[in-house]
């Protein structure tokens, strides 16, 4: 009995300094974000860009089966058409500009990309809903062909909604991860998460109507462009950047600390990779490719020291192959 007693207690505690520890960094990002809205993105990008993409490929890797046998398809799917949609985006400006290409052109691209997005992933949901455990998820195509309508009605205004929608993503693995690993933290957590809503109208009440932050020199100019300053035209900059930067700060605690706190795997350690146990062959590879994430960490760090403006710029293009790397993963664990 007294044992019992003892883990109950030892539970109660742990929960309980994850609540704090989850409010704690909470209100730092929202206070950070609404008062010094330019800095702080300057700095989270700096310090985390590069390890919280590394932390969550590798978290990816531990997620990816050895064998996939009947999820071939789906595993197919998703994996071809990460590369494949980020190459798109990250090609269409280029594409565009060589052409000269005029707005109702560039809203057409756009517009198309989404609407293979939402194709995407809603094969992926399918196909997702057909495998065991079965789902009874019949709605996702009416859903999608709603999405896709509205996308062509404001295809840019959709976009930015996909940057905002991204960090909620990773509260979403994390809120998985609890209820897998430590199911008594989960209560804390929600509870936790409930707080999130409240500053972001917080935020919105005291920034919306703030002046826009000046643009004084190009940095600035990509940040508030970043955080959709050239489309939400009627919407404080200093509200936008603030707000995009307390859902980034957010996406970056929960890959780079929360997340491998609740595994409670150090991040070198394979054994819990199962494509590393397969053969010798796949163990160097997962190696060589944890390794070639380092480097380009730390390639990160110095672009960023030699031209910051260049190398925020090239590191949001490329992002949205991470973005995209989410959804098949996000979807098997439900």
């Amino acid at each position: 009995m007294s044992s019992e007693l003892t883990l109950e207690s030892w539970h109660d505690r742990s929960a309980w300094w994850f609540r704090c520890a989850a409010l704690g960094t909470a209100i730092s990002a929202f206070i950070l974000a609404g008062w010094l809205p330019l800095a702080f993105s300057i700095v989270t990008v700096f310090l985390f860009a590069g390890p919280h993409n590394w932390l969550e490929a590798r978290y990816m890797m531990a997620r990816m089966p050895a064998r996939w046998g009947k999820l071939r398809s789906y595993f197919l799917v998703g994996l071809i058409g990460v590369p494949v949609l980020a190459g798109m985006s990250a090609a269409m400006p280029y594409g565009m500009r060589a052409w000269q290409a005029t707005s109702e052109m560039w809203l057409f691209g756009v517009a198309t990309w989404n609407t293979l997005l939402v194709l995407w992933i809603a094969t992926l949901v399918h196909m997702r809903s057909r495998q065991n455990p079965r789902r009874h998820w019949s709605w996702v195509w009416p859903i999608s062909f709603l999405l896709i309508a509205l996308n062509w009605l404001w295809p840019l205004a959709w976009s930015m909604g996909l940057i905002y929608l991204h960090p909620i993503m990773a509260l979403w693995f994390l809120d998985r991860e609890i209820s897998k690993r430590h199911p008594t933290w989960r209560n804390a957590y929600r509870s936790s998460l409930a707080v999130v809503p409240c500053m972001l109208v917080a935020l919105w009440w005291k920034l919306s109507g703030s002046p826009d932050l000046p643009e004084p020199d190009l940095l600035t100019m990509q940040i508030t462009n970043h955080a959709g300053g050239m489309i939400f035209e009627n919407i404080s900059t200093h509200c936008l950047v603030a707000t995009h930067t307390f859902l980034e700060m957010l996406h970056y605690g929960v890959w780079i600390v929360a997340i491998p706190l609740v595994s409670g795997t150090a991040a070198w350690n394979l054994q819990n990779v199962p494509l590393s146990r397969r053969s010798r062959s796949w163990r160097a590879a997962i190696i060589f490719v944890l390794a070639l994430g380092l480097l380009i960490s730390l390639t990160l760090w110095l672009g960023f020291l030699l031209d910051y403006p260049l190398t925020r710029d090239v590191y949001f293009t490329v992002a949205i192959l991470h973005v995209l790397a989410e959804v098949p993963f996000l979807l098997r664990l439900l």
